[in-house]
């Protein structure tokens, strides 16, 4: 069962939608470790779909990903399909990995980094 991160169901996707840009473009991110840990899935199978490669599966990504640049000519779905997708041509699933922090200040959330591998 996903988790709701308490959020209606069109909020936690914007989240994670925008998480999983924010990963494809930096490779690495701060957060929560629920959010780390549902963000997972989610990426995982971004990048599943970098690996097939083909015309239905970059529109399926383009859809799901907002148009964040990663640089000045290149977005993130171009760098999901040409860079990330070319590393990871050998691996079968496990894309990310999570390392915990341990708790924030302010509130003792329990904090993560998520990071491709």
């Amino acid at each position: 069962m996903a988790r709701k991160l308490g959020r209606t169901t069109d909020q936690r996707m914007a989240l994670l939608r925008n998480l999983a840009t924010d990963l494809i473009i930096h490779e690495r991110l701060e957060t929560t470790e629920a959010k780390a840990k549902e963000l997972r899935s989610v990426v995982d199978k971004m990048i599943t779909l970098g690996k097939r490669g083909d015309l239905h599966a970059r529109r399926q990504a383009s859809a799901f990903l907002y148009d964040s640049e990663a640089n000045e000519n290149e977005d993130a779905v171009q760098k999901l399909f040409s860079d990330i997708a070319s590393r990871y041509e050998e691996r079968q699933g496990g894309y990310t990995r999570v390392l915990k922090l341990g708790a924030r200040r302010g509130d003792g959330a329990e904090m993560a980094i998520i990071e491709l591998v």
